[in-house]
């Protein structure tokens, strides 16, 4: 790229505003002349991602190498479309897929695009700390034994809250039933550059691993790795299928930084993630020593719940002591200009990396962090809340938050494929008529993104209760048509 900028080629092709002359000024001042002039289309020199033979194919074998796989692909669809090549790579259509129920929204399209039979398995629910571990290698085996016909197993390892499951033993369990092991590893593209994080799905086995290179390490959002180890994959079929659904015209600014963000951890892979636990443990320290709060260590989950190690630069902290969700929380840290990666009825995420890592500055904002959550907690707050009426709504208050924080999601069962709701007839009616309907669209609340019905899954009593309950504790929805989930789309029977 650099080398195509020096010879300052005159471009009679696309893309429209020539290198960033054409292009509304507001944009061009807050993007910059460099950047817009690498915004370039097809050119020998760049390589084709269809047919690479040049820098990309170099790249894309420097990736492999580093990671220890056989072949790497880029994705400039993210790892929602590395999923997908995955699930359409390993699976023929009518095949079955052992998928974890709190699987990323990505595999129900997947699944949809390969015409495959999700067999589904409930990870164990942490009541203590109000969410889903990770599928236990028993669940994997008694999966087989229902399911002898199974082809492939998917996990997510790690999880969004980085717990990891026993990748090793179920990659052994999954290959000695003639499966192949595909890994959403979305939050794992930094597993295996130091000792105190969990080895990575590669590392233990998996036949695919799909990364987002984007969202620990450095690259630019959207930009992820496709990684495929063994023979059990058809390499030139997963190539054929990355083609398949990869656009003609990829940005190369977005290759270029998952280039450079694989020759970042090359480098210095190491020092990079010991800044991460570095700049992770600071606030873990910080936030222990306040009252009442819940931070999650490794020991409180390991060994349990299906889960083999915890990654600490996600930093979990639980609420439920405090009486109050970790929606109220994010919203108080967001008006103190800090913006954390996830909220749910009981917890708050903070996502660490090693850019976080400039010591003045991080100390900084994690005193911030820890003054704006003090001024949340009960004691703090003892004289606003002594009048009667304060209490009352106190107190009404509390019994939502705790009926949210203690309601598991409901098991939904499957009525149709989803491929034959996605091409059916449907309708809109409201959502407490749904009892006993089929779901056209999935519901999800976001982040995580993980469905809690999905197309073909029938509406019951307890799902609809619980995605009011949600609803009213401030959670965003993501999926349906409707996202204020005043209406659900179904199937028109």
């Amino acid at each position: 790229m650099e080398q195509y900028l020096q010879e300052q080629v005159y471009p009679l092709h696309t893309p429209g505003h020539k290198g960033g002359r054409g292009m509304a000024e507001p944009l061009r001042s807050l993007l910059g002349s460099t950047a817009l002039r690498l915004d370039v289309s097809l050119m020998n020199e760049l390589d084709d991602i269809h047919a690479p033979s040049g820098c990309i194919k170099a790249a894309q074998e420097e990736a492999a190498k580093l990671y220890g796989s056989d072949a790497c692909f880029y994705s400039v669809n993210g790892t929602t479309g590395a999923i997908h090549v995955m699930l359409m790579t390993a699976l023929q259509p009518g095949d079955k897929v052992m998928v974890p129920r709190n699987a990323h929204r990505s595999v129900m399209g997947g699944l949809i695009l390969a015409d495959a039979v999700p067999v589904y398995v409930q990870p164990a629910y942490v009541k203590e700390f109000g969410m889903q571990g990770q599928v236990t290698p028993e669940q994997v085996k008694e999966a087989f034994t229902l399911h002898p016909d199974l082809k492939a197993v998917l996990l997510t390892s790690p999880n969004y809250f980085g717990m990891a499951a026993d990748v090793k033993q179920i990659a052994e369990i999954t290959h000695a039933n003639h499966a192949v092991l595909l890994v959403d590893e979305a939050h794992g593209p930094h597993l295996g550059f130091h000792e105190k994080f969990p080895p990575s799905a590669i590392q233990c086995g998996a036949d695919m691993a799909a990364q987002s290179t984007h969202k620990i390490t450095g690259a630019m959002t959207q930009c992820s790795m496709l990684h495929v180890k063994g023979t059990r994959v058809d390499l030139q079929h997963a190539a054929d299928v990355m083609s398949l659904l990869t656009t003609t015209s990829p940005n190369y600014l977005l290759m270029g930084s998952l280039d450079a963000a694989r020759a970042q951890l090359a480098d210095k892979g190491a020092s990079m993630m010991e800044d991460a636990l570095r700049a992770a443990d600071l606030l873990r320290l910080a936030l222990e020593k306040i009252p009442g709060l819940r931070v999650i260590r490794p020991e409180d989950v390991a060994g349990r719940y299906g889960i083999s190690a915890l990654d600490k630069t996600k930093v979990t902290i639980n609420l439920k002591e405090w009486g109050i969700s970790g929606v109220t929380a994010g919203e108080a840290l967001r008006k103190e200009k800090i913006a954390v990666e996830l909220v749910d009825p009981q917890n708050v995420l903070f996502l660490v990396t090693y850019a976080d890592w400039v010591p003045v500055q991080w100390q900084d904002t994690v005193n911030r962090i820890c003054r704006t959550l003090q001024k949340l907690c009960p004691v703090q707050n003892l004289l606003e809340a002594r009048s009667v009426e304060r209490v009352k709504i106190l107190e009404k208050e509390a019994l939502k938050r705790e009926q949210a924080q203690q309601a598991e999601i409901p098991v939904t069962e499957a009525a149709l494929p989803m491929r034959d709701v996605f091409y059916g007839k449907k309708k809109t009616i409201p959502l407490e008529e749904a009892g006993g309907h089929i779901c056209a669209e999935p519901v999800s609340f976001y982040p995580p993104g993980i469905p809690v019905i999905l197309p073909g899954e029938r509406f019951t009593d307890k799902m609809i209760e619980w995605c009011s309950l949600m609803k009213q504790q401030g959670l965003p929805v993501s999926g349906p048509a409707d996202v204020s989930l005043q209406t659900v789309r179904v199937l028109d029977e």
